[in-house]
């Protein structure tokens, strides 16, 4: 008799991995959590606002995006075009097999895992794949509501504005209304705007 898929259970192996990222963020009210507990939680909480009918297993694979992605730094690649491409589809690929991994210990069975590990590794996202698109869609609101800020202290207006078009052009029409939404600095509004000009 097939066993039941326990989503409970995979859910609370993917954040106690995240619960061991020693890079920490800290909350509003001082309190400091890791990295990728926090960057988790908001992807699942656009994933409710995108989808909020959404698989189990896309919420997992919302859920493991960035799974242990601390232990693969930037720099452990050459500082270059193609070393950048070659650890982002290093880290999609270790993400995607090891989340696999947990929701067959979870009873997920095999085209249930399979389907998470091809939606982390982003299978079908220039073809317009539904569930595939959302994932997108919501890495892509976490990256403008939650990093955004960030980034551009650290690049000229050029590059900023080169990724936000980059960024926008990957997400859909859902994803955009949801974008338009986020609350921005004037600073931040007026980079957008100037990239969705062009």
């Amino acid at each position: 008799m097939a066993r039941t898929p326990d989503f409970a259970k995979a859910r609370q192996m993917i954040y106690a991995a995240h619960g061991e990222d020693p890079t920490k963020h800290t909350l509003p009210d001082g309190f400091q959590i890791p990295y990728e507990t926090h960057y988790a939680t908001q992807m699942e909480s656009y994933l409710s606002k995108r989808c909020p009918d959404a698989s189990e297993v896309l919420r997992l694979a919302v859920c493991g995006q960035h799974f242990r992605r601390w232990e693969v730094p930037r720099d452990s690649y050459p500082k270059t075009k193609v070393g950048y491409l070659t650890w982002r589809t290093h880290l999609k690929r270790r993400a995607g097999t090891e989340v696999a991994r947990i929701l067959d210990e979870c009873n997920y069975g095999t085209e249930n895992f399979t389907r998470c590990q091809a939606l982390i590794e982003k299978e079908g996202l220039k073809q317009g794949e539904g569930e595939v698109q959302v994932l997108e869609d919501v890495a892509c609101l976490v990256f403008l509501d939650d990093q955004f800020e960030e980034f551009k202290e650290k690049h000229d207006e050029a590059k900023i504005v080169h990724i936000l078009k980059k960024t926008w052009g990957k997400m859909s029409k859902e994803g955009h209304d949801l974008a338009l939404e986020i609350p921005m600095t004037e600073e931040c509004k007026a980079l957008v705007g100037k990239a969705l000009a062009e």
